[in-house]
């Protein structure tokens, strides 16, 4: 993850089918691209288009009119079961997804998400019914999203409060991972080193 994870507004994709499992995010066919990129065509891949690459018809709610360029998910329970492929998450946020709004998601797919920018915020099923109710009202409502105050700002001007990993969100709004929050540690770690040497010798023997 490149950039750090900023307070944003947009419009909602609606997809409340339960139960949407990582082979229907990512076909497992294209588990080897290695073009994070790319993957924005695979996104829901089987649900999208005909086997000759045409839009299926009536069209997956991804390509309705309107819908590019939205950046917050509203899913239905157990979002992201089955297997631990992080493509699913490259390939959401390679279309443009930052925010994922469910009652319940798997916990590899959660993690993996957290770890490459994509934002899952967990909701009570009365709170999942009133922001389903708020975009078939008006689809085109629009919602905030506060990592930092770890809040969902609403059109009537209340807030969704949503729990999240402390070290989770601080990785995020650096724009780093657990690598690159180890090398900002370099310089500690190596003093650490310094004034601890080692039990063992572990070139012992080799001379």
């Amino acid at each position: 993850m490149a950039e750090p994870y900023r307070l944003f507004t947009s419009k909602v994709v609606p997809l409340l089918a339960e139960n949407v499992d990582t082979d229907q995010v990512v076909p497992a066919r294209y588990l080897k691209v290695t073009d994070k990129a790319g993957l924005a065509e695979a996104l829901f891949r089987d649900w999208r288009f005909e086997e000759d690459g045409a839009l299926k018809d009536p069209s997956f709610v991804l390509d309705q009119p309107g819908m590019a360029g939205r950046r917050i998910l509203l899913v239905g329970d157990n979002f992201g079961a089955g297997s631990s492929r992080e493509h699913a998450p490259w390939a959401l946020t390679a279309w443009g997804v930052r925010a994922i709004l469910s009652t319940g998601f798997a916990d590899i797919f959660r993690s993996n998400s957290l770890k490459n920018g994509l934002l899952p915020i967990v909701v009570d099923p009365a709170t999942h019914g009133r922001l389903v109710g708020i975009v078939r009202d008006d689809p085109d409502a629009e919602l905030t999203v506060d990592l930092a105050e770890q809040g969902v700002l609403l059109p009537d001007g209340s807030t969704i409060d949503f729990e999240i990993d402390p070290f989770a969100k601080r990785m995020m709004l650096a724009g780093t991972d657990e690598i690159g929050y180890l090398l900002t540690k370099e310089a500690d770690i190596t003093a650490w080193e310094a004034t601890h040497p080692p039990r063992i010798d572990s070139l012992a023997g080799a001379h």
